[in-house]
């Protein structure tokens, strides 16, 4: 579509508000991580925050092709700023919430954002997450490497809570049953946290609310070139160093709302609620700019689904009659521990679709969540798609595919599947090899930001001519395709993907350690666990208090969802002759698997019986 102009945000708010009348249908049901917590906002309040937001952006100096870099919370605000800067043409990088300040810091940097937007902080169930701190920390390390942003707007989210949307937002609905509601009710008292300390800088602190509150609510929306960027996202590259995911208006645009639409067949009277984070390539294409390209009412979450009990998704489907619902296998592992009984309090009547992502789900999992969630009346849509490809490229559709617990099924539209052996040669029939995909769709990453080498070596070297996913994957006879996991050096924690190299770096960074490998353990709710081996300088004793430290520095270095589950202390690790880690043996040793092989290439076999001797039985 190169020579075309649009701006994406004028898609999904003002067509929806101006010409498809769509004003006063609600946006996003806003719940909060308590009960009770809660917020309304329709398309028009929607376009109206944006553009006031849009304003602010403008006369802090942003402008289109600038990068800003957002922090945030899943709360409404998180969802204004990415499209106020999509409005001006600015390119929003989103970072997790979850990620330590090293990496946030990491990815200002490779971006060379103007401004960071962030809150003073959220509750992950009972735990307060000091988010402005975290970011004070970042912002320090910029400076520490002679970059600085010089401004940090921040919402005040959890210090004045009822100014989150500044007085604009319309009264909760109330959707569940009266008699439901209240008995929910009865059962708890809704907690109010002390809110957290929030330090300011006068210098380059701002606050979103008082920005906010004197800008006009009309902002015309700048428009862009079909290829001009519109975010950044970084994924973690198998090299350590994450990589920034660039995708561009026009295609990202069109495929997120095509996929959007087919795979969880929407309709007007739909409630859809997709349970990822934002800071994920789940929640930019299936929160934010698929469905509201389709003028749909999402539910936007907050919490945690087993708190304050392992109901409460459950809860949030009855009040709200949720009828397409999308989740991540890890979610429906979690939840399967607590049996039917959590899930059988609530009707859940209202669920017409069922989907999930981020990793295959196992087939166990498949048929509970069919036959308890959905009471083998909803189609699941097992979904497989990467950062990379900007949405969905293998999936059912819904009562159009014959469903195979497991089974990615078929590819979408325009999506051209082929599976290679290690020389590159296309197989035919029922096969297992890489997979990769023989000709581009509108969704697919145009660049590494800052990098196009990488982009090309990354995704096309290994097999010129075509997209190499870094995925497996077997055909069955029927020509059905199963996703079987990573072939490169990357582990699927949680349906995150996280880089070995990312972890063994920050490993080694301690001081007692000489050397790191990471592999993964399958993990009954996670998927995959870290495994770590670490080899230690000479004079230095493994202890409890050495691998809490080297836990604190893989969360502080990364983040809370890369901390080790497993640490066996590694005076030798196998080796090639060549000086080459033997990660697949490693594998085998974390699962206490004795056949190993071919081992013939190893320098030292002796170190084998001594990692099988001391491996770790339990998480540390």
């Amino acid at each position: 579509m190169e020579g075309a102009t649009t701006n994406i945000s004028y898609n999904v708010l003002d067509r929806n508000v101006h010409e498809r009348k769509l004003g006063d249908k609600v946006a996003f049901y806003w719940e909060g991580n308590e009960p009770g917590d809660e917020k309304t906002v329709t398309y028009r309040e929607l376009l109206q925050q944006v553009c006031k937001f849009a304003n602010v952006l403008k006369s802090q100096g942003v402008k289109k092709g600038d990068r800003v870099s957002i922090y945030m919370p899943m709360v409404v605000e998180l969802v204004v700023a990415m499209l106020a800067c999509a409005r001006i043409g600015a390119v929003h990088s989103i970072v997790f919430a979850g990620f330590s300040a090293e990496s946030l810091c990491e990815r200002i940097m490779d971006s060379q954002c103007c401004i960071l937007i962030t809150a003073d902080g959220f509750y992950r169930g009972d735990k307060l997450i000091n988010l402005k701190l975290i970011a004070d920390e970042a912002l320090q390390k910029c400076r520490d490497k002679s970059f600085t942003v010089e401004k940090c707007i921040m919402l005040k989210h959890l210090t004045k809570e009822d100014e989150a949307l500044s007085g604009s937002v319309s009264p909760p609905a109330k959707r569940a049953c009266p008699d439901l509601q209240q008995e929910k009710q009865k059962e708890r008292v809704r907690k109010v946290r002390p809110p957290p300390q929030v330090p300011w800088n006068p210098e380059i602190d701002m606050c979103w609310h008082s920005l906010i509150g004197e800008e006009s609510e009309e902002c015309d929306p700048v428009w862009c070139d079909s290829e001009d960027p519109l975010f950044i996202l970084y994924t973690s590259g198998s090299t350590g160093k994450p990589k920034g995911v660039l995708h561009t208006v026009s295609g990202y645009m069109l495929y997120t709302a095509a996929t959007f639409k087919m795979v969880f067949d929407y309709h007007p009277d739909d409630v859809y609620w997709c349970t990822a984070d934002i800071g994920w390539i789940t929640g930019h294409s299936y929160i934010t700019y698929g469905p509201l390209a389709n003028g749909a009412t999402s539910v936007l979450f907050e919490g945690l689904p087993t708190y304050p009990d392992v109901s409460r998704m459950w809860e949030i489907v009855d009040k709200y009659h949720v009828s397409k619902f999308y989740t991540a296998p890890t979610a429906i592992r979690l939840l399967m521990k607590y049996g039917s009984e959590p899930v059988q309090k609530y009707k859940r009547t209202s669920l017409k679709i069922l989907g999930t992502v981020g990793e295959p789900i196992n087939p166990e999992a498949w048929q509970w969540y069919y036959s308890v969630v959905g009471e083998k009346r909803c189609p699941v849509v097992d979904t497989f798609w990467q950062t990379e490809t900007g949405g969905h490229v293998m999936t059912p559709l819904p009562a159009a595919t014959p469903m195979k617990p497991g089974s990615a099924t078929f590819p979408f539209f325009g999506v051209v599947p082929a599976i290679l052996n290690e020389s590159g040669e296309e197989l035919e029939g029922p096969s297992e090899g890489y997979l990769v995909f023989k000709q581009p769709w509108p969704g697919v990453m145009r660049t590494v930001y800052g990098n196009h080498e990488r982009f090309e070596t990354t995704y096309f070297k290994k097999f010129p001519g075509y997209y190499v996913t870094g995925d497996g994957c077997r055909r069955d006879k029927d020509g059905y395709y199963w996703i079987t996991g990573r072939i490169d050096d990357m582990l699927n924690v949680s349906g995150h993907l996280l880089s070995t190299a990312e972890v063994e770096s920050a490993l080694v960074e301690h001081e007692a350690v000489a050397e790191a490998a990471v592999v993964g353990r399958p993990h009954p709710v996670k998927g995959e666990s870290l495994y770590c081996f670490v080899t230690l300088n000479d004079g230095i004793n493994y202890n409890q208090k050495l691998e809490a430290e080297l836990k604190k520095q893989v969360r502080e270095k990364i983040g809370a969802i890369a901390t080790p589950d497993y640490i066996q202390n590694a005076p030798g690790l196998p080796k090639t002759r060549s000086g080459k880690i033997m990660r697949r043996v490693l594998r085998k040793i974390a699962c206490n698997e004795r056949d190993l092989g071919d081992v013939s290439t190893l320098a030292d076999s002796s170190v084998i019986e001594h990692l099988f001797e001391n491996r770790c039985c339990t998480a540390v």
